[in-house]
């Protein structure tokens, strides 16, 4: 028997972020029957797929879906972020967006489709803290980037075949690197952080994946140096900044937030890291930031995150070519039809919806 409710329903768990115990208090069902739904070893009623898909907050649709199509595994390289049922709730909210993203994916020719691709020289092996800085700008020669600032980096990785995921509900990190089962990379970023701090932690998983770190490198701090580098190469900084400074002003470091999407703190480290003020200035900086409560939120107004939207112009595109209904599409974008045109209009307006809908 292989229903694939069973998946489903541990999926469901994983997402609400509940024991068995939990589901079957809420749904009015024994921890026995939740078990054995769960191993295949008996299917649900009716009665008891609506209870415990109530429970969940999951529609009795997500249970029926079949075997779970999307497998992730994750990729860590450093410290480990995520635990026990921390990591399976980040797995399982990307395993149920994977699924509707490699559904919409499947709408289109293979061809048609971003696919990742190593860069020739990638993985790069690096030694010293001067080759990531090389590596980045090497990264950046073979995407054809140039030392402009990066509009939208989200953007940027998913237009290159990485898929990015936001995933909601744990503190415990910001973004992750996971490996598809057909080994592409997925990065997954935690939803409503500041735009600067998304910005970097892609950055960071974009380092652990394309540099092969030597042993006398720390991993994490190399993937730290890859971010900056790679959001703003060395040239761009002596650009902004000169050779050689006894300070920075806030307001310019503000400013240069705005320009390049890199944080008021990490345009100092790239200062200090590439000599152009010492580390006593920089620790300087740093205390002030800290010691005024500015260290988590920086002064000024924040920097808007990027929002992932290669999936819902997939959807979109299908329903405006017909190949989809609106309610195909409902299923694939994961929200009611009505939900996401509310949504739409909230962010882009009431007339675009009602020209496009």
């Amino acid at each position: 028997m292989n229903s694939g409710i069973g998946e489903r329903l541990k999926m469901a768990r994983s997402l609400a972020g509940m024991s068995q115990q939990q589901v079957a208090e809420q749904a009015g069902l024994s921890k026995m029957s939740i078990s054995k739904y769960e191993n295949e070893r008996m299917l649900p009623s009716s009665d008891a797929l609506i209870r415990f898909a109530g429970a969940l907050g999951q529609p009795v649709e997500f249970f029926l879906r079949g075997p779970v199509t999307a497998s992730v595994t994750p990729v860590y390289r450093g410290r480990k972020t995520l635990h026990g049922k921390h990591e399976a709730a980040v797995i399982a909210q990307l395993q149920e967006w994977l699924e509707r993203y490699l559904a919409a994916e499947s709408l289109y020719p293979p061809e048609e489709m971003a696919a990742f691709a190593y860069p020739d020289g990638f993985p790069c092996a690096v030694a010293a803290l001067d080759e990531i800085e090389e590596a980045a700008e090497a990264l950046r020669a073979a995407w054809g980037l140039g030392d402009a600032p990066i509009d939208n980096l989200t953007e940027l990785l998913e237009d290159r075949g990485i898929k990015v995921g936001q995933v909601s509900g744990d503190d415990r990190f910001d973004a992750c690197l996971f490996r598809l089962d057909d080994d592409g990379p997925v990065m997954a970023v935690k939803d409503g952080i500041p735009g600067d701090r998304l910005r970097f932690s892609l950055a960071h998983e974009l380092g652990h994946l394309m540099l092969d770190v030597g042993e006398s490198l720390d991993a994490e701090k190399a993937a730290n140096r890859f971010a900056g580098a790679f959001l703003v190469p060395r040239s761009a900084v002596i650009r902004e900044l000169g050779r050689r400074r006894d300070a920075l002003g806030r307001q310019e470091l503000h400013l240069l937030k705005h320009k390049y999407g890199l944080s008021m703190q990490a345009w100092v480290f790239r200062a200090r890291d590439l000599g152009i003020v010492d580390a006593a200035t920089a620790t300087r900086y740093f205390r002030w930031f800290r010691q005024n409560g500015l260290h988590l939120q920086e002064p000024g107004d924040a920097l808007p995150p990027e929002t992932p939207q290669r999936l819902t112009r997939l959807v979109l595109r299908a329903v405006a070519e017909d190949v989809i209904s609106h309610g195909r599409a409902a299923e694939l974008l994961g929200m009611p039809w009505a939900d996401f045109l509310e949504r739409q209009a909230e962010l882009h307006g009431e007339d675009l919806i009602a020209v496009g809908a």
